[in-house]
């Protein structure tokens, strides 16, 4: 992204050279620079006020409750991973945490969640199944509670900001449908790696004991 933006930047302002409009160029900068500070200082606030209330929400026990609703669904989505094992734990927390808009408390969930993962994984350093799901389902988490964009929207000067809660929750399932089902589809053309015999990598060596 930050080779983009200066690319964009470089040929907007070769651009202007080109057509002799650098000092409409040079004062659309500062005053954009302006708008921008005073937008950042009114997010900040708006940010800290839904930040603050997600908090109570997850020190009252809703991010638990909302674990305790997901559990069903997530252990159909992850089958591989066994009831009692710690990653389904982590799984749950971290889609929980993203439902509220709680980004900062769901990156350590993710994070354990696929360590745990790895040490389920029969072939380390390539990706399982349970692993591809769920960077899918944490590509398109479901929002109950959008609170980075409603910030936005009341920095901007929206009068209800919070309106968009009902089609940022359809839209939303809707996105991680698609994503479960993708990740589910194509995860038949992607087979574990195979060893110099044909055999999967983790298959038990042929034979037995005597």
């Amino acid at each position: 992204m930050g080779l983009v933006w200066t690319a964009l930047v470089a040929i907007a302002v070769a651009f202007a050279a080109w057509n002799g409009r650098m000092a409409e160029v040079t004062a659309a900068a500062l005053e954009s620079a302006g708008r921008a500070v005073t937008f950042a200082i009114g997010l900040a606030g708006v940010l800290a006020l839904w930040l603050g209330l997600m908090k109570v929400a997850e020190e009252a026990g809703l991010v638990r409750a909302l674990a305790r609703a997901f559990r069903p669904v997530l252990a159909r989505l992850f089958p591989s991973v066994p009831s009692d094992h710690p990653a389904l734990g982590a799984i749950v927390m971290n889609v929980a945490a993203n439902a509220l808009g709680l980004g900062n408390a769901a990156t350590p969930f993710g994070l354990e969640a696929m360590r745990r993962l790895e040490e389920l994984n029969p072939h380390r350093g390539i990706a399982s199944d349970a692993q591809a799901m769920l960077v899918a389902i944490n590509t398109a988490s479901v929002q109950i509670v959008p609170a980075s964009v409603i910030a936005l929207r009341a920095a901007a000067g929206s009068t209800a900001p919070a309106e968009i809660l009902g089609p940022t929750l359809l839209a939303s399932l809707c996105a991680v449908t698609a994503a479960a089902l993708s990740a589910r589809l194509l995860a038949p053309l992607f087979p574990p790696p195979a060893t110099s015999s044909g055999a999967p990598a983790d298959a038990p060596a042929p034979g037995g004991p005597d």
